[in-house]
């Protein structure tokens, strides 16, 4: 999505909710698995065809996610690997649905030559020019192959458990 997770999410399965714990117990009444803990391949393979992720729990970015199919990995393939996409994620803090519109208003509106106070400021406040329809691939191929370098951290070993 190209979000930097700032901000508290959830993936939703059935009734089951992952994300991260508060480490003080307050997770409004809802018990919360930890994702950290969890493998996708085991939730994919329960039969599931589709569940919600939700970030920023402020501004509540629900997201559907449906399964259309589960293949083999090709063992040629890197993956993560990116398939395709239509439209480029609303930027991080903008506020919602209603800020999201204010910010394409702004960043779109015609500037007759010397650019509206309103646009300057929301493309100076986005760091870079924003078209919505522009979801650069080349980036989100990058930022994937980015992340297949990482090196993994290892969970400690409890020699005492």
């Amino acid at each position: 999505m190209g979000w930097l997770d700032y901000h508290l999410w959830e993936f939703d399965f059935d009734d089951v909710t992952y994300g991260v714990p508060d480490p003080e117990g307050r997770d409004w009444g809802c018990e919360i698995k930890p994702a950290s803990r969890t493998k996708l391949d085991k939730i994919l393979n329960s039969g599931l065809d589709q569940f919600t992720y939700t970030y920023d729990l402020g501004d509540n970015w629900l997201h559907r996610i449906c399964i259309e199919r589960i293949e083999p990995a090709d063992p040629t393939v890197i993956y993560p690997y990116f398939l395709g996409g239509e439209r480029r994620c609303p930027p991080e803090d903008c506020g919602s649905i209603p800020g999201y519109y204010e910010f394409i208003d702004a960043v779109s509106a015609s500037d007759k030559g010397n650019g509206s106070r309103k646009k300057r400021e929301m493309l100076s406040w986005y760091g870079r020019p924003y078209d919505p329809d522009d979801i650069e691939p080349e980036r989100i191929k990058s930022e994937l192959a980015r992340m297949t370098r990482r090196p993994r951290r290892r969970q400690p070993i409890d020699e005492h458990a």
